[in-house]
């Protein structure tokens, strides 16, 4: 697994874009990434009441912005702006041509990029997994950035449990020839970690994680090249020490970890640590569920709604 570590924090490239599709959750933002590539956004605009400061929130490895597309609208009825980012190779960002571009340092950068052209001086960040690794490594380039963080099942240590069963599946198996084909798929993959969904909630869970290529082609909705992080290292490398990226964004910030309480990658000593190094980290624990929460949870929601009503 120290291939995923060395990969994910490798160096910059060129980019090419891809065409947007269209949506109609939120309003659709793009911005031109610093090497070019054309990325995507979804924008809920926050209700009435006092300014407060707007959300950002970043999905996981595999996934996109829809991941957010009943707590984004949640958040913004409390009166904070939600962006929800198609981080690059996913979604509506285009495609990269460079596979080493797929790395958190590469991701923190289309972040800051993003807040720049949209005007947003700081920030109230939630990440997925991956999301998370990007916000940890948003706070040592850019900590001005980051007011306060959700960090949902991701931690500074990775189980090797849990990147061994992504590795297992991220960029592999073809195209689905229905939706209800997408669905088994969808839920073959994820069923242990999610016991609870519904036949109705799979078939939801991957037209949030599916797309339509063309009439009966349903394909995974990312770059397959992604995989690519998860190839071996060569022999003796080290994987990086991510406990100073946490050290960094717990520094005087407000924060709150959602755990799966059966997650295979935040392991409950990881959490606890992160607990004793950031005693001003809050956390919550979703009890029969796995890596990661889908935050419609409803403990989930009120742990986010609760720490949203006291953060800045």
């Amino acid at each position: 697994m120290r291939g995923f570590f060395a990969k994910m924090f490798g160096p910059q490239a060129g980019a090419t874009p891809r065409p947007a599709a269209t949506d109609a959750a939120g309003v659709e933002r793009t911005w031109v990434s610093s090497d070019g590539l054309r990325l995507s956004a979804q924008d809920y605009g926050g209700a009435g009441g006092p300014a407060r400061l707007p959300v950002i929130c970043i999905h996981g490895l595999t996934r996109n912005a829809r991941d957010f597309e009943d707590v984004a609208p949640a958040i913004a009825a409390t009166g904070r702006r939600v962006l929800a980012l198609d981080v690059r190779g996913r979604g509506r960002s285009a495609y990269d041509p460079n596979p080493t571009n797929y790395n958190p340092a590469v991701y923190a950068g289309d972040v800051a990029s993003l807040m720049g052209e949209a005007g947003i001086a700081r920030a109230i960040f939630l990440g997925t997994s991956m999301g998370g690794l990007i916000t940890m490594t948003l706070s040592t380039m850019r900590p001005d950035l980051i007011a306060g963080a959700i960090l949902n099942d991701i931690g500074p240590e990775i189980a090797t449990e849990g990147l061994t069963r992504i590795s297992g599946y991220v960029g592999s198996g073809g195209p689905a020839a229905s939706w209800t084909e997408a669905a088994e798929r969808t839920r073959a993959i994820n069923g242990s970690a999610q016991p609870h969904l519904t036949d109705a909630d799979w078939d939801r869970f991957a037209r949030r994680t599916w797309r339509e290529a063309e009439p009966g082609k349903l394909v995974l909705d990312y770059d397959p090249a992604i995989a690519q992080a998860f190839a071996a290292a060569p022999a003796g490398t080290p994987s990086p020490d991510l406990w100073p990226l946490f050290m960094a964004l717990a520094i005087n910030r407000p924060m709150l970890l959602v755990r799966g309480g059966a997650s295979d990658l935040l392991a409950e000593d990881t959490a606890a640590r992160m607990q004793s190094l950031a005693p001003q980290l809050r956390r919550i624990d979703i009890d029969g569920v796995g890596h990661a929460p889908t935050l419609d949870e409803p403990a989930a929601r009120k742990a986010i709604t609760d720490f949203l009503a006291d953060a800045p």
